[in-house]
This record gives C-alpha cells, structure tokens and sequence, in this order.
C-alpha cells in the first residue's frame, strides 16, 4: 500500500472541495406570459412551453 512522504496541510486539504457551491438558478423568459420564470417548471399563470395547462394560481 502506498504511504504519503509528507503530511497533507489543511490549507492544502481544504482547497481540495471546489465541488461544493451553489449555483444560480435557471431564469428564462416566457413570451406568452411576458413574465421570467424557471425552467421545466409551470409558470403561476399556468403556462408550459407556451400552452396553458393549468389554470392561473388565485389568490383568495
């Protein structure tokens, strides 16, 4: 089995996990609605790629 010459330092250790960030969500614009909404997602007026499939979220 291998064994390292030298200690890895926790500096070293720490720059090791660049995997862990946060990345922005997809926005895209929907041109029936005029309104930016994320993607693969029913907009709040009920519309997916351009169709209305559900009816619009009312506030009562």
């Amino acid at each position: 089995m291998a064994v390292p010459a030298r200690r890895t330092s926790k500096a070293k250790k720490n720059k090791r996990r660049t995997h862990y960030k946060l990345a922005a969500p997809t926005v895209k614009f929907d041109e029936t609605t005029g309104d930016y909404s994320r993607s693969h997602r029913v907009s709040l007026k009920g519309y997916y790629k351009g169709r209305q499939i559900a009816k619009a979220a009312s506030a009562e």
